[in-house]
């Protein structure tokens, strides 16, 4: 399965990105099972966390069914470091049109963070393969339904920041076609056992199983 296969399954089965900022390859193991064991299939290490690229290797290995890659990547370099340590998914806070065209050169998922329709269609000209609207605290649902209203149908659209159970309901209904979940998640030092806890309730959230 290629890694775009593997991303649309994702979008498909849980469109939800653990954003794991801080992960050191000790945790890696626990802290992927408590994410992966209860549905999620993306995995997002930002390099800026201890020895990101360890992490990311050690998770590919251990997750064979999810989509495993870097967050924080700014240059076409790191991209092909997160290729050479086995990654597929690479996340960006901003749109580099160099950075996604590595990726797609390597075949790699590639999620550019954007905020305006020009960012929006640039990265998508330059091979993106989904956006990642960041950082949503300075958007809302409104602007997920103005900006889908003019891309191309079915550009996975992202939103990252800020986004928690009880408000992932109304970026859907505008038509997010998932989120990246980062500090209500995982944040450096919570424990295994907390993090499955908040996982579950986030898969509940999105499969409507709950209402938290």
């Amino acid at each position: 399965m290629t890694a775009l296969d593997s991303f649309k399954a994702a979008i498909q089965q849980l469109p939800l990105i653990a954003i794991l900022r801080g992960l050191t390859p000790a945790e890696a193991a626990a802290v992927g099972d408590a994410i992966v064991e209860p549905g999620f299939r993306l995995l997002e290490v930002p390099l800026n966390s201890p020895q990101p690229l360890e992490s990311i290797a050690l998770m590919r290995k251990r997750f064979p069914q999810a989509l495993v890659g870097a967050g924080t990547v700014l240059s076409a370099q790191q991209v092909r470091e997160v290729h050479a340590a086995g990654g597929q998914l690479i996340v960006s806070p901003n749109f580099n049109a160099e950075v996604i065209a590595e990726a797609a050169r390597l075949d790699l998922v590639s999620l550019p963070g954007v905020m305006t329709p020009t960012e929006a269609f640039g990265a998508l000209a330059a091979g993106a393969t989904g956006l990642k609207l960041f950082p949503a605290e300075l958007a809302s649902p409104s602007v997920v339904k103005a900006l889908l209203a003019v891309l191309p149908a079915g550009t996975p659209l992202m939103p990252v920041g800020g986004i928690a159970p009880h408000n992932m309901a109304e970026w859907r209904a505008a038509g997010a076609a998932g989120f990246g979940i980062g500090s209500s998640l995982y944040k450096p030092g919570k424990a295994a056992a907390a993090v499955r806890e908040d996982a579950i309730r986030f898969v509940s959230a999105w499969t409507g199983t709950t209402t938290a």
